[in-house]
């Protein structure tokens, strides 16, 4: 397929784009700063565009079978509109060009409530501390998933949990949301967005990806999402 990865300079998104030129795809990954994305490929091209520029995105997307959003804003961050902003811009360019398959990245924080049954540690403390923290991106997460929804367009949301950089795909959990899970790895989200993208599993849904193989601790995922001591996305 030929695929367009937006945010493909993040952690996830370099993921994404490499396995899904391992796996035999035509990518077009857009980033801001194509002087540092790493990866090179003959099926590879590396655009420099901006989410946020409506203009950027429809030449972008022009020619795609599908597309793939990895976008993430961290927690602090003074853009905290980023995610809906650039939605309907892909959104409508998708419309446009009539593309029909779009996935893309949320977060399981976007409910605001912990899952039914997690632990009163977990509900009453932890939960409560990363919402604070990361209540505007949240809500333009929500605001990301009302847009989605609303379209015509074959769409899936990935929640992924508290995000961390696993070795190799795991045998990852793909649920409704308000499963409970605490963390998700990087290459398990990756692989969930290319199932998604090429053989589209479910259709018009929000769904959450959890891996509960060699997870870290919750401590460790803390420190190094919530206090930005690591990439967010």
């Amino acid at each position: 397929m030929k695929l367009v990865i937006f945010g493909a300079n993040g952690p996830t998104g370099r993921l994404t784009t490499a396995q899904a030129l391992a796996e035999g795809h035509t990518v077009t990954a857009i980033t801001r700063h194509p002087e540092t994305f790493p990866l090179r490929d003959d099926a590879l091209t590396v655009m420099k565009a901006d989410a946020l520029d409506p203009d950027a995105v429809h030449q972008a997307v022009a020619g795609h079978d599908a597309v793939i959003s990895t976008l993430g804003v961290p927690y602090g961050s003074e853009a905290p509109t980023t995610l809906s902003e650039a939605g309907a811009n892909i959104a409508k360019s998708m419309t446009a060009h009539d593309i029909q398959r779009l996935v893309c990245v949320t977060s399981t924080g976007v409910p605001m409530t912990a899952p039914p049954g997690e632990t009163l540690i977990y509900s009453k403390v932890v939960i409560p501390m990363l919402l604070k923290m990361g209540r505007p991106l949240y809500e333009d997460a929500a605001r990301l998933e009302q847009l989605v929804a609303a379209t015509d367009l074959n769409w899936t949301v990935l929640r992924p949990s508290g995000l961390f950089d696993g070795d190799r795909i795991t045998s990852y959990t793909v649920t409704p949301p308000q499963t409970i899970g605490r963390f998700t790895s990087r290459r398990d989200l990756a692989d969930a967005l290319l199932k998604e993208a090429t053989t589209p599993r479910h259709p018009r849904a929000v769904v959450e990806v959890i891996t509960t193989q060699n997870t870290p601790s919750v401590y460790r995922v803390f420190l190094k999402e919530a206090l930005r001591l690591g990439p967010k996305s």
